[in-house]
C-alpha cells in the first residue's frame, strides 16, 4: 500500500471517533497496552508530560513543545485530531512524520492491527509512541484525545500533568456536570507526578485537590504563579506582560498565537516551566520561553487557532466548536471592524447545539453547513436550529460551496469567521488551497 492506501485501510478498518462518534471507544486501555506491549512498551523510554482539559489543550501542547525544542531539548508531539493531513497529529522537533514511516508502521504492524482490533485513536497513539522512542526524544508532549482516565495516551506516566480547565463538552461520555467532568480529566494524574491546573474553577477545585492527596502529589494553580494582562495586538502578535504573583517581577513577552484566550494558555505555560524547574531540576531561562512564544507556529505548525488566512477582506478560522470556546472566540469576533460580518459555521451531531448558538451574534450573515464526515450535523438541521436562536442564513451542502458563497459576497471592508468543529476549518483550508506539499526529510517531513 502507498500512503494514501495506508490511510484509507486505517480509516476503513479501524473505529474511528470522528466518524462513528462514541461508537469507536474502548471501555478501558487493555488495547493500547496491548499495542504497545508487542512493541515493546515505547512509552517507557522517554520522558513525557500529559495535557488533558476541555478548551486550550492543543495550544497549550504546542506553546510547550515550541519551548522545549528553543530550549535545545529534542522534543516530541502528540495532538490530535489533524486539520490537513494524518502526519500532524505525530512530530518531532515541529517536523511531521514521514509518509514512508507511516506506511512501514503498518504494513509491518497489519496482523498485530487486525488481531488487536485496536480503534483509530489507539493505533495513533501507539504509532507516536514507536516514533518517539526511535527518535530518542529527550521529552515528549502528550495531548489527550477525549477526557484522562480512559483516554488512550493514559498509560504513561509523566513528568507533569497539566489540565488546562473544565467546561461543559462531550457530557454523553464524561458526564453531566463540571464535577463529574473534571473527575475523568484527573484520571491523568499520577502517583507522586506533580499537577498543574490552568484555571482555578470553584466548581472543579475539589475534585482536583481530593485527586491529588490520594495520589500523594502536589497540585498547582497557574493563576496563583502568573498574571498576564494583553497591551496590544497588531496583525502578527499580541504582546503582554507577566507578572509572576510571588516575585512581583514583570516580563514583556508577545506571541503569534492571536486568540485572546490564549492568555490563560500562556499562563499555563510560564507556570509549567517553573514547576518543572522545582520537581525535576529542568531550569528553562525565562528569555527562552518568551522567544519561543513569539514563534510557536513556525516551530510547532500549529493552525486554526484564531487564524488570519486573509488580510482584505478579513477571513478568520477558528477551531472552537463548545460552548466555552466559543464564548471566547466571539467576545474576541465582537473586536474585529468590519461593515459586514459572515460566519460560516458548522457542528457535529453530538454538541449541544443549543449552548453553542446561544454564543453567536444575530446581526451576522451566516453559511450553514456541514463537514463530508458521518457525525456531521445536516446543514438543513442546523438552520433550523439557528433560525430559532434568531440567527438568519443560508444552506450549502460543502464547505466548499459556503466559503464561495461567502467571497462572492464579502466586499472589501467585510469579514468572515469559519468555526463551528476542527473538520469545518480543515476543508476550508484545503478550498483555499493552504494544504501545502510536503517535501520527505528521511524519517521525517518538512512541511
Amino acid at each position: 500500500m502507498d500512503y494514501q492506501q495506508t490511510l484509507d485501510y486505517l480509516y476503513a478498518a479501524l473505529p474511528m471517533f470522528s466518524r462513528i462518534g462514541k461508537a469507536a471507544l474502548k471501555p478501558d486501555l487493555s488495547n493500547t497496552l496491548k499495542l504497545t506491549a508487542a512493541l515493546g512498551d515505547p512509552h517507557t523510554k522517554f520522558k513525557s508530560i500529559h495535557i488533558a482539559g476541555t478548551n486550550g489543550k492543543g495550544s497549550t501542547s504546542h506553546m510547550l513543545a515550541a519551548v522545549m525544542q528553543e530550549a535545545g531539548y529534542k522534543t516530541g508531539l502528540y495532538t490530535s485530531p489533524h486539520l490537513l493531513d494524518f502526519r500532524e497529529r505525530i512530530r518531532i522537533n515541529g517536523v511531521p512524520v514521514s509518509k514512508d514511516w507511516v506506511v512501514s508502521f503498518v504494513a509491518q504492524h497489519k496482523e498485530l492491527i487486525e488481531e488487536i482490533k485496536p480503534s483509530f485513536f489507539e493505533i495513533t497513539v501507539a504509532m507516536a509512541f514507536q516514533a518517539f522512542a526511535e527518535e530518542k526524544v529527550d521529552m515528549a508532549i502528550i495531548e489527550t484525545g477525549l477526557g484522562g482516565r480512559l483516554d488512550s495516551t493514559n498509560i504513561i506516566t509523566p513528568i507533569l500533568s497539566i489540565i488546562t480547565n473544565i467546561s461543559y463538552d462531550h457530557q454523553d461520555l464524561l458526564g453531566e456536570t463540571l464535577p463529574q467532568i473534571a473527575a475523568e480529566k484527573a484520571g491523568i494524574i499520577k502517583h507522586k507526578v506533580p499537577v498543574l491546573i490552568g484555571e482555578l474553577q470553584a466548581e472543579t477545585e475539589r475534585v482536583f485537590f481530593e485527586h491529588a492527596i490520594r495520589q500523594q502529589t502536589t497540585l498547582y494553580y497557574a493563576e496563583a504563579m502568573w498574571d498576564l494582562v494583553r497591551v496590544k495586538q497588531d496583525a502578527k502578535h499580541q504582546h503582554f506582560k507577566a507578572i509572576h504573583r510571588a516575585r512581583r517581577e514583570i516580563q514583556k513577552l508577545s506571541t503569534d498565537l492571536l486568540g485572546s484566550y490564549q492568555r490563560h494558555n500562556i499562563r499555563t505555560v510560564l507556570a509549567a516551566a517553573e514547576v518543572l524547574d522545582a520537581s525535576q531540576g529542568i531550569d528553562i531561562p525565562l528569555q527562552v520561553i518568551t522567544r519561543a512564544l513569539s514563534h510557536v507556529k513556525d516551530l510547532t505548525g500549529l493552525h486554526g487557532r484564531w487564524d488570519w488566512l486573509q488580510q482584505k477582506p478579513i477571513i478568520i478560522a477558528d477551531v472552537a466548536h463548545n460552548e466555552a470556546g466559543l464564548s471566547e472566540v466571539m467576545k474576541q469576533w465582537r473586536s474585529v471592524h468590519a461593515t459586514t460580518k459572515h460566519i460560516l459555521m458548522g457542528f457535529v451531531k453530538d454538541k449541544d447545539i443549543h449552548l453553542a448558538l446561544a454564543q453567536f451574534p444575530k446581526d451576522a450573515v451566516y453559511y450553514f453547513t456541514n463537514a463530508q464526515i458521518q457525525r456531521a450535523l445536516p446543514a438543513a438541521e442546523l438552520q433550523t436550529l439557528a433560525t430559532e436562536t434568531g440567527l438568519q442564513g443560508q444552506v450549502y451542502n460543502s464547505v466548499a460551496d459556503a466559503l464561495s458563497a461567502a467571497k462572492e459576497n464579502m466586499k472589501e471592508e467585510d469579514a468572515l469567521l469559519i468555526t463551528g468543529s476542527f473538520f469545518i476549518v480543515a476543508e476550508a483550508l484545503q478550498s483555499l488551497g493552504m494544504d501545502k506539499p510536503t517535501v520527505q526529510l528521511g524519517l521525517f517531513a518538512r512541511v
